[in-house]
């Protein structure tokens, strides 16, 4: 049976922004999500601050997992220094795929909602398989990688969203696009840990591929 992965998140912080900001940044985040699935109706956003998509590849899935917490943190100010998101990625197959992400059902969304609403403070990450040992080994893991993605500023976030969104990037075409020095783009990755994280998340899409 084909597996699938469901990415259930919501906006920490989303009501303290005023109301033109919670407009742009909700259109901007709809642009953002549509823009990574094949067929836009597998993202969406829904209740105001919450949000759904739907993959397939589930190596992709994690790397965006990682991405989308970025999206938001690099938006924060001093004004929203807390704007943030919590993810919860659930793997697993598919019952039906409706016409949007939000008429489909199956155990990937399952998992992905209830393990969304056990979410723990501070817990930015989450992913469930339904395999009772491969959760268990990635919950370890994900314990560090939280601590560490909580401590990322939005400049280190800002970074990691280029790297993410375009693997083959070159530091120097990164910092080209942020107009920042290439040196400065290698500093802000070396103090996110970057390096370690990266190792992290290729384990984890090695994982997803076994259960």
């Amino acid at each position: 049976m084909k597996r699938y992965a469901v990415l259930t998140g919501d906006i920490v912080d989303f009501t303290s922004l005023n109301n033109r900001r919670r407009e742009e940044l909700i259109g901007d985040t709809d642009d953002v999500l549509k823009n990574w699935v094949p067929r836009p109706e597998d993202a969406a956003i829904f209740r105001g601050d919450s949000f759904q998509v739907l993959f397939e590849e589930l190596d992709l899935a994690i790397i965006r997992s990682i991405q989308v917490i970025c999206w938001f943190k690099k938006q924060a100010t001093q004004a929203n220094p807390m704007l943030s998101t919590r993810v919860s990625l659930g793997i697993g197959g598919l019952a039906f795929k409706g016409k949007t992400v939000l008429d489909s059902d199956g155990e990937a969304f399952h998992l992905s909602g209830r393990n969304f609403d056990q979410m723990e403070g501070g817990e930015l990450l989450r992913i469930i398989t339904g395999d009772e040992k491969q959760d268990e080994r990635l919950a370890v893991l994900l314990m560090f990688m939280n601590l560490v993605i909580s401590q990322w500023t939005p400049s280190q976030a800002e970074v990691i969203y280029w790297v993410l969104e375009d693997q083959n990037a070159t530091q120097e075409k990164i910092a080209g696009r942020l107009n920042i020095f290439q040196s400065g783009i290698a500093k802000r990755l070396k103090i996110a840990h970057w390096k370690e994280m990266e190792k992290a998340i290729k384990y984890i899409a090695k994982e997803l591929q076994k259960v």
